[in-house]
């Protein structure tokens, strides 16, 4: 997300290099570069206008620390006013209300609607450490129901059933009055989507709205649509009272219109930011790490969360105890961490929370990808038991057998091998817990703010 954003932003902000402050001279074709950057990451032009504004008037004559360079101050100027467009902070949900609470989702049809009310309780499941249970009021999109049926079953929630012949109030209440019968702590209905805004879908999902009165309104909307998610968010607050937007397909933009839109335009903050398409890729709105993403500065504290929930800490530390007693790194142990890093979203999701990868040669970001990485799983579950256990078993003849299996070709086998040797010699240094407190202590070293020094 973000990519041509952040690329655009990096360009135009290095030709600030070697000033001595910000003047109207020298920062005036800076900031009308900014400005085309921000249109054609299709952000709406209100937002565009206003955050134009707001940075000329902190950024002229400006005195540039000792410790700056005119470049890095624009940055920290430029951070600040990305933060304040997309909201100051990250907010919560509220479930200050006598339990069940009800969150009631709504927006168009091929938003990921359904598939965001899976995520959403999985992620109030595992990090509110609520109980919960999920209903689809969609008795018009076939399969929806079941659709839902199967989401609850993976992230294991409760599921109301409903039936396509039913009027979706009656779905609704009953999903509320299930839920208080079983003690469960939230309910989160799923409402059906329309191809576009039109007046019966409007009257219908106010009329759910008025019969169960939810705590949370929250509005899903595709990220991909730019500046239209923010109108189409303001369409539906204008009738609803929102209050929130959860944007999904959020890693397949490139641009990041809608995220830096829809609070400006609606006044309703972003909550939710979903990253993909497993029940685990939802994560929390913070504008202020979605501000250092954009200006090429990583995202630690989100890449730590990631790891935190998602990393086996009980695997690794067996490893490490494994390590320190001697005992080699082997196929079984390159396989767990491959799908520990498969759990976490991937090498691409990993490496794009990296501080300074903006700065990284294009032809690098190019071959990142994750079609490797499922590769040497693949060439793994081709091996036997034994060969996992004991890499040196592997001899030519075996070769041949283990690549045919993979379908993959002998080159590519012996790259991988040879990768795998590297990594087992760098793991002989690998002592307890380091992954966490190098990436802990790297966060640490960011200054106040999250803006790392930058060199213009």
């Amino acid at each position: 997300m973000f990519d041509n954003l952040t690329e655009r932003f990096n360009e135009t902000l290095k030709k600030l290099r070697g000033q001595g402050r910000l003047t109207e001279d020298n920062i005036k074709e800076t900031l009308a570069e900014v400005r085309t950057a921000l249109l054609e990451a299709d952000v709406a032009l209100p937002v565009v206008k206003d955050f134009m504004e707001q940075v000329r008037d902190r950024a002229l004559g400006q005195e540039v620390k000792a410790s700056l360079t005119p470049g890095q101050a624009l940055v920290k100027v430029v951070n600040d006013e990305l933060i304040a467009i997309m909201g100051q902070e990250g907010e919560k949900l509220n479930f200050a209300t006598q339990p069940p609470a009800v969150i009631l989702m709504a927006g168009l049809q091929g938003a990921g609607k359904t598939t965001t009310v899976g995520k959403l309780a999985r992620w109030i499941k595992e990090n509110e450490r609520r109980s919960v249970v999920v209903a689809s009021a969609d008795v018009y999109r076939p399969a929806a129901i079941e659709q839902l049926q199967t989401l609850a079953a993976e992230v294991d929630v409760d599921f109301f059933p409903s039936d396509p012949s039913q009027n979706p109030i009656d779905i609704a209440r009953g999903a509320v009055e299930f839920a208080r019968k079983k003690y469960r702590d939230v309910v989160i209905l799923d409402t059906a989507g329309r191809l576009h805004v039109d007046q019966e879908m409007m009257e219908e999902i106010q009329q759910l709205h008025a019969a169960i009165k939810p705590i949370e309104t929250l509005f899903v909307v595709d990220a991909m649509t730019g500046q239209d998610a923010a109108n189409t968010a303001r369409a539906f607050n204008d009738v609803l009272p929102l209050t929130g937007v959860i944007l999904t397909k959020a890693d397949g933009d490139a641009r990041g219109g809608a995220a830096l839109s829809v609070r400006h335009i609606t006044g309703k903050p972003i909550k939710f930011i979903g990253m993909g398409e497993k029940t685990t890729a939802l994560e929390r709105f913070h504008p202020n790490r979605i501000a250092s993403r954009i200006l090429g500065m990583g995202d630690v504290l989100s890449l730590i969360e990631d790891v935190e929930r998602n990393f086996d800490k009980a695997k690794a530390q067996s490893l490490v105890k494994k390590l320190q007693k001697g005992k080699g790194f082997n196929f079984n142990d390159y396989y767990e961490q491959l799908m520990q890093m498969k759990n976490m979203g991937g090498m691409v999701a990993m490496m794009e929370k990296m501080p300074f990868m903006s700065g990284a040669p294009k032809e690098l970001k190019e071959k990142i990808n994750d079609n490797e990485m499922f590769r040497h799983v693949a060439i793994i579950q081709s091996m036997t038991a034994q060969e996992r256990e004991n890499p040196d078993l592997i001899n030519p003849s075996r070769k041949n057998r283990i690549a045919r299996g993979a379908g993959v070709d002998m080159q590519e086998l012996n790259m991988m091998l040879k990768q795998f040797n590297q990594l087992k010699k760098l793991m002989k240094n690998f002592k307890g817990g380091n992954m966490m407190n190098m990436m802990k202590s790297l966060a640490g070293k960011l200054p106040k703010g999250g803006v790392p020094p930058m060199r213009f």
